[in-house]
């Protein structure tokens, strides 16, 4: 046997073994037919993913109940609850991926309004546009609760020093930002910090010299005016009237007398204290 031969009885093996045949030779023409037919078919088309908003989400409905509740619709993809960055509680909405935007449709439309676990659900498809490519980012990692590092940091119980601190940078920041908006020409007057933080009350600074004085009347509210006061009677039942005991006017001179005498000594007293401590202070 030639070479030739051999090859031209290999390429009749091969186009022998391409053909489908059928189990029974009568049904081999059928049989080809429907294969004609499978090869002739389109290609299936590439399904475009759709993305929906899912709003009013009650407490407890977390990522695996929205996948295994939405996956009675269609293939889900991707599930996206917003969760915060402090607690890990759930804000209430989420972005759910189906594998087909016409899915999306029917789900938007069947569960918007949907009354869940005492609310009403919202559902909205998102147009392609408005999907932000990270939108999904870290959907695949497990949720792990955080060890809550800025709440223990913003509720710790702070000395009044770390107080005094904090309220100390809080107005500068506050200054700062007003001084921001005077220079951008923007004219906005809010109370801010400096409105809840207590001012100092100033004292007044009096000179010995003008505290006291020979010359001035004695106060009003002396300890003697004020026993008068807590002696005196009350409202009369019968004519409902007050009644005061004025005392005579010499136990009041003498009085006056004593006081002045002792606010005199008082003045001694001082003007040798000064006088002495000058002395020290020249030695």
């Amino acid at each position: 046997m030639t070479m030739t031969e051999a090859k031209g009885a290999a390429a009749a093996g091969r186009g022998r073994a391409q053909q489908s045949l059928s189990l029974e030779p009568t049904l081999q023409k059928e049989f080809q037919r429907k294969v004609q037919g499978m090869k002739k078919r389109p290609k299936l088309v590439k399904l475009t993913s759709g993305v929906i908003y899912l709003g009013h989400i009650p407490n407890g409905f977390f990522e695996p109940q929205i996948r295994k509740y939405f996956s009675q619709f269609g293939t889900v993809r991707r599930v996206r609850l917003s969760r915060s960055k402090k607690s890990g509680q759930s804000k209430g909405y989420a972005f759910v991926e189906f594998e087909c935007d016409e899915v999306a449709k029917i789900v938007a439309e069947t569960m918007n309004n949907y009354l869940f676990g005492e609310r009403l659900l919202k559902c909205q498809v998102l147009p392609p546009e408005k999907v932000h490519p990270q939108l999904f980012k870290g959907c695949e990692k497990i949720f792990k609760k955080p060890t809550n590092p800025a709440v223990a940091r913003y509720n710790k119980k702070r000395t009044p020093v770390q107080q005094k601190a904090m309220s100390r940078r809080l107005l500068i920041k506050e200054k700062q930002l007003r001084k921001r908006l005077a220079e951008k020409g923007i004219t906005y007057d809010f109370p801010g910090f400096a409105a809840t933080v207590p001012k100092k009350k100033k004292r007044a600074s009096r000179k010995l010299n003008d505290t006291v004085s020979s010359q001035d009347e004695t106060p009003v509210c002396t300890p003697a005016v004020i026993k008068r006061r807590k002696s005196l009677k009350g409202f009369n039942d019968i004519d409902d009237e007050i009644t005061f005991k004025v005392p005579s006017s010499e136990n009041t001179t003498a009085k006056k007398t004593k006081s002045i005498v002792s606010s005199g000594e008082k003045v001694k007293k001082t003007k040798k204290m000064m006088t002495v401590k000058r002395k020290n202070l020249g030695n």
